[in-house]
């Protein structure tokens, strides 16, 4: 193997480990729906509004 595939293969394996690490730590969600409709906690979904 050379030395450009070695650090390339590096590279492919390290980056997705580096991005997943930067992204941690969210607690809050937040989630918007459409006009008419709101959101049921229970489900995490958007259900039309009746009535």
């Amino acid at each position: 193997m050379t030395i450009k595939t070695l650090l390339t293969a590096t590279a492919l394996v390290l980056a997705p480990l580096a991005a997943g690490a930067a992204c941690t730590g969210h607690e809050e969600v937040k989630i918007s729906c459409s006009s008419g409709m709101v959101l049921d906690t229970a489900t995490g979904t958007c259900k039309l509004v009746s009535g």
